[in-house]
């Protein structure tokens, strides 16, 4: 269990399309209450689907309201579901994507969600990767534009090489880079980095310096352990050290438990967190 004094200083989301994924999605907030949490995030819940039914989305809704559950963050379309990485910087998924931003922004708007998630995209073979950077930069514009209409802030994710070999951002510089890009085209200054500390820790990042360097630039923070995307405690990083130290230095944003129940189980991994500091603050 990690030491209470560290992990108190924090307030935790618990993201529901990686944890309680042995559940139906409409079943997922109500077991994330029943485990104690009332705030959670999403990736894009809908699949392949950019602009769902206004039944599907009242459905999502639903669950989360009659759950009691907080939904603090969702992800632009990302398509996940197919293997890819994101949607932003893809010629073939400019009109998707571009749909779906008003769908995103609304069904966060709703549900109260001040956090919106745009996935980069992978490199595609054969297109310059400047031409995919400049249509990145058009769609980062009117997705922080959309979330600046709702009150939110948009979020550039770094991911990490191993797993994502096309996906560009791969380390914290070149996603704050993104980040300062697109505050610099909109004058808004609601872009964010999204600081997913096992994706940096499997880059091989410096997790102290990152955190020292850019947390004035966090827009959330995201955890698993390494190796193994598993619960705190499973693998090799030093969470007392790593919440001390966002604590210190001004961080006082969510983190987002993005990882897998190392059993298969998502009710048995949360030992390491006492069940009265689960509930968001």
């Amino acid at each position: 269990m990690i030491d209470v004094t560290a992990a108190a200083q924090h307030s935790f989301t618990v993201n529901l399309s990686i944890l309680f994924s042995e559940l139906p999605l409409l079943e997922r907030p109500a077991a994330a209450a029943a485990a104690g949490f009332t705030a959670a995030e999403l990736w894009w819940p809908f699949g392949e689907e950019h602009a769902p039914s206004e039944a599907e989305q009242d459905a999502l809704r639903k669950a989360f309201t009659d759950a009691g559950v907080q939904l603090t963050g969702l992800n632009f379309l990302d398509d996940l579901s197919r293997g890819a990485r994101g949607t932003v910087s893809v010629p073939a998924e400019r009109e998707r994507f571009r749909a779906n931003v008003p769908v995103a922004a609304g069904l966060a708007s709703s549900l109260g969600t001040k956090a919106l998630n745009a996935l980069y995209g992978n490199r595609v073979e054969g297109v310059d990767p400047a031409e995919q950077d400049a249509l990145a930069l058009e769609n980062l514009v009117l997705a922080a534009r959309a979330a600046h209409e709702i009150g939110a802030v948009l979020l550039i994710e770094a991911l990490n090489r191993p797993e994502s070999p096309d996906y560009p951002l791969v380390s914290a510089a070149a996603a704050v880079e993104v980040v300062d890009k697109v505050n610099a085209a909109t004058g808004l200054g609601n872009a964010k980095f999204l600081c997913d500390l096992y994706h940096l820790a499997k880059n091989g990042e410096d997790l102290a310096a990152v955190i020292d360097t850019y947390a004035d630039r966090f827009g959330h923070v995201q955890i698993a352990d390494n190796p193994g995307r598993n619960e705190p405690g499973t693998g090799g990083l030093d969470f007392e050290d790593l919440f001390a130290r966002l604590a210190a230095a001004g961080y006082t944003g969510r983190i987002g438990l993005e990882y897998r129940p190392s059993t298969g189980v998502s009710a048995d991994s949360f030992e390491w967190l006492p069940r009265e500091l689960r509930p968001s603050h």
